[in-house]
């Protein structure tokens, strides 16, 4: 199976986001830079899939040059072949993002197409669902078990009362979620590896993008909590305040 993975460089959950000047970015300094969690579980299982039925896993990622370190990643967990699509930046529009991605995957032959049901910095969750429109391609999404046998996948996906099992021909775009399963560690072979297999860079054919951030602001400190001291004495004061300040009863 030949299985291409879209992958997103994302700012660490756990890094302090400051706003950059502009008011409409943030600033990029000194953060610490990730695989999106999502597209991790899907480098995996396309390992995986690559691993019982042959092949090859390409990653493929837009944005500047800062995004190879995340490409690299993903050529150390095993990954085959790596492109970088060229952008000073990486779009704010979900729409902008696939374009580029259907322009470069259109001729490539791929079995599956897979990436993250969204990403941990915007949570568009729109991606795969407009790369598969771009494309002509079924597309499933929420995914969070996956089996291929005889040129037809089914898949089982998240929805909102529970679970729904569909079954479907390949090629498709997968969009899945992280319970799909536990991505590997790199082994120290497979880091050594990555340092040495080219990665491919050509220009991210964007188009003109249809949303744009005007703003991006930081949510507002919430208030320091009150503490009451006195037992029942103090249940008038707590209603009061409730009432009063918090206006919730």
């Amino acid at each position: 199976m030949n299985i291409a993975v879209c992958i997103k460089q994302t700012p660490d959950t756990a890094a302090a986001i400051v706003v950059a000047e502009d008011g409409q970015s943030i600033r990029e300094e000194d953060l610490q830079w990730i695989i999106n969690p999502y597209d991790e579980a899907a480098i995996e299982r396309a390992l995986r899939l690559t691993e019982a039925h042959g092949g090859e896993v390409t990653i493929l990622s837009l944005g500047p040059e800062r995004v190879e370190k995340a490409i690299r990643e993903g050529l150390a967990m095993g990954a085959h072949k790596a492109v970088r699509l060229d952008a000073e930046q990486i779009p704010a529009d979900p729409g902008a993002t696939a374009r580029a991605l259907a322009a470069a995957l259109r001729d490539g032959a791929y079995d599956l197409i897979m990436t993250g049901q969204q990403a941990v910095d915007d949570d568009h969750a729109q991606v795969p669902q407009r790369l598969a429109q771009a494309l002509g391609l079924p597309c499933v999404t929420g995914i969070d078990d996956l089996d291929i046998a005889d040129g037809r996948a089914t898949a089982r996906r998240i929805v909102e009362s529970g679970h729904e099992t569909v079954s479907f021909a390949l090629p498709a775009v997968l969009g899945v979620n992280r319970r799909l399963n536990e991505p590997r560690y790199p082994s120290f072979k497979g880091i050594m590896q990555a340092k040495r297999k080219p990665i491919d860079v050509a220009p991210g054919e964007t188009g003109e993008a249809k949303l744009v951030v005007e703003r991006l602001y930081l949510p507002e400190q919430k208030s320091a909590g009150k503490i009451f001291e006195g037992g029942a004495e103090a249940v008038p004061e707590v209603v009061r305040l409730l009432h009063e300040e918090a206006g919730i009863v």
